[in-house]
């Protein structure tokens, strides 16, 4: 079942509070997640103006989990 999701351009952004990991080292060179009207916000923190992708929190919440227990990592070079 597809999960209809609004255009991130329905979102007003200006008081969105973006968040970087902490693993990022300040440079700007990061992946940033918001929350807002229920769905999960990533943008790309070197271009801030583009507009962000949309995850429903299911989606969001496959992925952290998914990271969580190392299954990304090969892309990495982490393992």
């Amino acid at each position: 079942m597809s999960v209809s999701k609004p255009d991130p351009s329905a979102f007003d952004l200006t008081d969105v509070k973006w968040q970087v990991s902490s693993h990022s080292g300040g440079g700007g060179n990061c992946v940033r997640i918001a929350s807002k009207n229920g769905y999960i916000l990533v943008g790309d923190s070197q271009n801030p103006d583009r507009l962000p992708h949309v995850y429903t929190l299911t989606e969001f919440r496959a992925f952290a989990l998914g990271a969580r227990d190392g299954e990304f990592d090969h892309l990495t070079a982490l393992d």
